[in-house]
Order: C-alpha cells, then sequence, then structure tokens
C-alpha cells in the first residue's frame, strides 16, 4: 500500500482560509455588529389597515380608524399585496389568532416601508422586494 501525502501549499491556503473564517465570526461577535438587520428610520406616517375578501374575489383594502375603504383589488389582480397578506392571515391562523387586530403600515423617513402584524409580531420590509412592489403599499398610505 502506499500513501499519499497532501501537497503543502493547498493544505496551507485551506488553513488560512479556516483561520480568516474564524477570525471574521470573532471579529463580529466581539465588536456587537448586527448583521441582519438595519435598524429602522424613525416613523413619518403609519396607518391601521384591515383587508377584507369580497363575495366578487376581489380584496378591499380598510382604514381601520375611518372604515373607509381605501382600495379595492380586483379579483386576478394585485398578486403582491395579496401574496403578502395571505402569508401574514396564514401566519395568524396556525396561532389561532384572528382578523380583529388591524396590520399596521408605516413609512419611515429615510422611504422605506414596513408592514408589520402586531398579533404575531411579523414584519415584512417591503422595499425588499423592490420598488414597484414597495409602491402598491404606498399609496394606502
Amino acid at each position: 500500500m502506499t500513501t499519499q501525502r497532501l501537497a503543502p501549499l493547498p493544505l496551507l491556503a485551506m488553513v488560512v482560509l479556516v483561520l480568516c473564517v474564524l477570525a471574521a465570526t470573532a471579529a463580529v461577535r466581539l465588536t456587537g455588529i448586527d448583521i441582519r438587520q438595519q435598524a429602522d428610520a424613525p416613523t413619518v406616517s403609519q396607518r391601521a389597515l384591515r383587508f377584507a375578501d369580497a363575495q366578487d374575489g376581489s380584496l378591499q383594502v380598510i382604514d381601520d380608524r375611518s372604515g373607509k375603504v381605501l382600495d379595492t383589488v380586483v379579483a386576478g389582480t394585485g398578486g403582491f399585496i395579496r401574496s403578502t397578506m395571505r402569508g401574514l392571515v396564514r401566519e395568524r391562523k396556525r396561532q389561532g389568532i384572528g382578523p380583529e387586530m388591524p396590520f399596521e403600515l408605516i413609512g419611515r423617513s429615510d422611504g422605506r416601508l414596513t408592514l408589520v402584524d402586531p398579533a404575531t409580531q411579523r414584519r415584512i420590509d417591503l422595499e425588499s422586494f423592490g420598488p414597484v412592489n414597495a409602491a402598491v403599499f404606498a399609496r394606502l398610505l
């Protein structure tokens, strides 16, 4: 039987790579840098919203304070708003929470939008889906 030796250069490269990863991880942990989420800018506008399915398949967006219908998303349109709300409602159902509490749409001073479900504490940073999709919610403010 013959034994093969690893060439020293690739072995050294692997050791250096592992040491760099460990050093980077330690630097992040020791400095307290939070790489998960950017800090929220101050709130400049906020609106409590309810979403209701109509008999014709449309989706009504209702201002919780006034009860006024802000928008009606016709059946077969509004894919982004429908899928976003479907995900939030699914989480409420999973946790056994009903539709009593409205959702909160928050406009920030840096132009970002956040949709928050106070019932489940889930939040969606809408700008991460691009300006066209964020604009769907921006017009509701």
